[in-house]
């Protein structure tokens, strides 16, 4: 960003303009316990040393190797994604509108969307979703439009579904009056088939919410869901890993007929984790709902010579029809991760993702295998990917701080998220969950088993 000199007349005559009397005013809505003025004595100093401060600052967050999951994963990123991404005719774009000025950037669109397609296993796919969680919140929203024979505003939260995903679909159903409900996991963490069952049969619901693999790690029963729903004239949503889906059966392929809509983060395409964003959503659905999906939607077509072109096929948002009729108010199309992701996926390609996908759930259970051989510990009975919950018979906030302490970012401990489903066996106190991805080495994995399996012995002989 170029530094823009301004004289305190520009500035005086600037705040006059807009009506603030000072600059701190300009940010007035910020909560003051989150303001600090320890900068404000702060000696003068040149750029070089200004830079150092800030590279000592950005080593100071940049922890160790880093086990922790939970929705946003440390994957390898080929130099080739960002350095394509980032080249100006991508990273200065942003609307495509007008089909004969944006033919590249909607050709990108239609890639992701075909990409995003293959790997759900559903029919149509859009662009325009902000992150896994709003891609939720959107996906209920639409599963009430598009299943016109229930008039139920009921919607069931199966098993242990991401809980920031969770607080964005409770976010939008406190203004459009859904009720949203959560069924338990049975002791293998999985949804309790029993309790979803009687759940459906003493009330109808509009849509049942899925995700595999779920929030803790295990692999759900996603056909006996899937079925269970439908036969109770719901409408099933599910939410998944993208890396996951190189090697799981996609959504679309879920019970005899298949999940109606899919959605997910695509940080895991080679979007840097970035102290938690931005990321991109993504969102799939079977051909009968299109007109029901949020976002815009690009087409590839053949113009009056017979030449390829891309346009924009459907736009149901507020910005392009009237505002009653629009299905949504998401107001971009995450462009630039899109891109990214998009190179991501071609470079990979289905062999690739799926040597990704293998080599993080080799790594994972090796690192489950080594916690387990400490007699303090036990891991969920469940098949899981490439992470997992453990129990580690002791705090697991307190073991996970004095890790991070020397340089590991062990694991998210449990205790502070009560809204997360767990097994009735479970200390959540007590539970870590871990993750370990194609970045992590054997070396890695092995030292953090032992300095772990130590923490753990200090912590029994205190």
């Amino acid at each position: 960003m170029p530094f823009i000199p301004h004289t305190p007349e520009d500035v005086e005559q600037m705040l006059g303009e807009i009506g603030v009397e000072s600059i701190d005013g300009l940010f007035d809505e910020i909560d003051p316990s989150l303001v600090t003025d320890w900068r404000d004595d702060a000696p003068r100093q040149s750029e070089m040393e200004m830079l150092q401060d800030f590279a000592a600052w950005a080593d100071a967050d940049s922890g160790g190797p880093c086990f922790i999951g939970a929705g946003c994963y440390d994957h390898f990123i080929p130099s080739a994604v960002w350095d394509l991404a980032q080249r100006g005719e991508f990273l200065t774009c942003y609307t495509p509108y007008q089909a004969e000025a944006s033919q590249g950037t909607l050709q990108v669109i239609y890639e992701f969307q075909s990409m995003i397609g293959e790997l759900t296993g559903l029919p149509a796919a859009n662009a325009s979703v902000y992150d896994g969680g709003s891609g939720l919140a959107e996906a209920v929203l639409m599963s009430v439009r598009a299943n016109k024979k229930s008039r139920s505003r009921r919607v069931i939260i199966a098993g242990a579904v991401h809980p920031r995903y969770v607080e964005s679909v409770a976010m939008v159903a406190a203004l459009t009056e859904l009720d949203i409900e959560a069924s338990g996991v049975d002791d293998h963490g999985l949804v309790d088939v029993a309790v979803l069952e009687a759940t459906l049969a003493e009330d109808p619901a509009v849509a049942v919410v899925v995700q595999n693999p779920n929030f803790i790690g295990a692999l759900e029963r996603v056909d006996v869901v899937t079925d269970l729903a439908h036969a109770a004239g719901a409408l099933v949503v599910g939410v998944v890993n993208p890396t996951a889906l190189s090697v799981l059966s996609p959504p679309g392929a879920w019970g005899s007929e298949g999940a109606d809509i899919a959605v997910g983060d695509g940080q895991p395409l080679g979007i840097p984790m970035s102290s938690g964003g931005p990321s991109l959503g993504f969102m799939a659905t079977r051909e009968k709902h299109i007109r029901q999906m949020p976002g815009r939607i690009v087409g590839r077509t053949i113009d009056r010579n017979e030449n390829l072109g891309y346009t924009l096929t459907l736009q149901a948002r507020e910005q392009h029809i009237r505002r009653g009729k629009a299905t949504s108010n998401i107001c971009t199309n995450q462009g630039l991760a899109v891109t990214a992701a998009t190179i991501y996926m071609s470079l990979m390609g289905p062999a690739g993702l799926a040597d990704v996908a293998a080599q993080c759930h080799r790594n994972t259970r090796r690192l489950v295998d080594g916690l387990i051989a400490h007699q303090a510990v036990r891991a969920l009975p469940t098949p899981f990917f490439h992470e997992t919950l453990i129990d580690l018979g002791q705090n697991a906030a307190d073991v996970a701080a004095s890790l991070a302490a020397d340089g590991w970012l062990a694991g998210l401990p449990l205790g502070e998220m009560p809204s997360v489903p767990l097994p009735a066996d479970v200390n959540r106190d007590h539970a870590l969950l871990v993750c370990a991805t194609e970045q992590r080495t054997a070396m890695e994995i092995d030292a953090l088993v032992a300095a772990l399996h130590a923490t753990l012995d200090r912590g029994i002989a205190a």
